[in-house]
């Protein structure tokens, strides 16, 4: 197994590499990068202190003008322009800055952001705790729920129960995230019913102040509505996935056997059949838990005023702010590709017959 595992993290540094050559790549065509987003910002302030009646060359922006220095627009001297691309590394070819770049994040050294002047680690470190705090539990409670309900389904299958449960999942997974994450405010965060919950942050201003006690409340009070707004519509598919594998192994013969034995139907079902039926659902665990982590985390933190990664990385797309657009994704595709692994190493530990060393990966 350990020669499995030391293959597969050799393999993570190719795909690594490929997913973010391919990014890098594709950024380089989009229009409007951090040094055109500074200069439009430098001219703004330029056409700022000439609406107040001062001068661009106050803010020490160089005007052109036929007679008095004035255009219309607000221009930068080339030398300044040749400074701000040496600033952001622009005045390297694309083939050298892309090493440059590996190479530090391979030192896990992902430098500064461009216009928040704080390292892109401190960065990430300050809004993991919101990402974090809901994925996994979101990811938990679809367990907790998906689980059960699907092995009931199997165990009742072609009942009523078993019909209107999945009408009822099916119509969940069909509303998008944010139209549940609206529904919730508006029933239950004041929107036009009733004010259970708070619509903002993690915590309350005055959670230092509060007991032990107080502070758990606090954050599961705070947490309630985007956790659920991210669980509801993620029941569906683990659900009839946990059915369907339950229903496949109530068929063999295995089963046959043990209730001839005299087995209960409990010993039957979590005593046989749950130990070879989770192994798929198990498969699943990596997909679903990287969707539940990033998938719906812009539009959640959002809506509930969370300040997370999701939010942080839309923010550095639209600004622009390479440093954090780039440290973020290898960030998650490292994760991604690590938790793939856990997953193969839990598939041992469920089933011991299961060999991946007599595998090529």
């Amino acid at each position: 197994m350990a020669a499995y595992i030391f293959r597969r993290i050799l393999l993570i540094i190719p795909t690594l590499f490929g997913i973010m050559l391919i990014n890098f790549a594709i950024i380089q065509f989009v229009p409007g990068g951090p040094v055109e987003q500074a200069i439009a910002n430098l001219e703004n302030l330029g056409a700022g202190f000439d609406a107040l009646g001062g001068s661009a060359g106050d803010a020490g922006i160089a005007v052109t003008d036929e007679n008095s220095g004035y255009k219309g627009r607000v221009g930068l001297s080339e030398d300044f322009i040749k400074d701000l691309e040496a600033q952001y590394g622009f005045d390297k070819p694309v083939t050298e800055r892309f090493w440059i770049m590996m190479k530090s994040y391979l030192m896990f050294d992902f430098g500064e952001s461009y216009f928040r002047s704080i390292s892109v680690v401190d960065l990430i470190v300050e809004k993991l705790p919101v990402s974090i705090t809901i994925g996994l539990w979101a990811t938990l409670i679809t367990y907790i729920v998906s689980i059960p309900l699907g092995i009931r389904k199997a165990v009742r299958d072609g009942s009523a129960f078993d019909t209107w449960s999945t009408t009822i999942l099916i119509v969940t997974s069909s509303i998008p995230t944010f139209l549940i994450a609206v529904v919730l405010v508006v029933l239950f965060a004041g929107g036009s019913f009733w004010q259970w919950f708070p619509l903002r942050g993690l915590t309350s201003s005055n959670f230092d102040e509060l007991s032990l006690f107080g502070q758990i409340k606090d954050y599961f009070w705070h947490i309630t509505l985007p956790v659920l707004a991210m669980s509801i519509g993620s029941f569906t598919t683990l659900a009839l996935l946990t059915k369907n594998s339950f229903l496949d192994e109530i068929k063999k013969q295995y089963v046959v056997t043990a209730r001839a034995k005299g087995a209960t139907e409990r010993r039957v079902l979590y005593g046989h059949i749950f130990r070879n039926a989770m192994l798929i659902i198990i498969a699943g665990f990596p997909g679903l838990f990287i969707s539940v982590f990033f998938a719906g985390s812009l539009i959640i933190e959002t809506i509930f005023s969370l300040d997370g990664l999701g939010r942080m990385g839309f923010e550095a797309v639209v600004a622009r702010d390479y440093p954090i657009m780039f440290a973020t994704m290898y960030f998650f595709t490292l994760i991604g590709l690590l938790v793939k692994i856990i997953s193969d190493l839990t598939f041992v530990w469920i089933d011991p017959r299961i060999d991946f060393e007599s595998r090529r990966v």
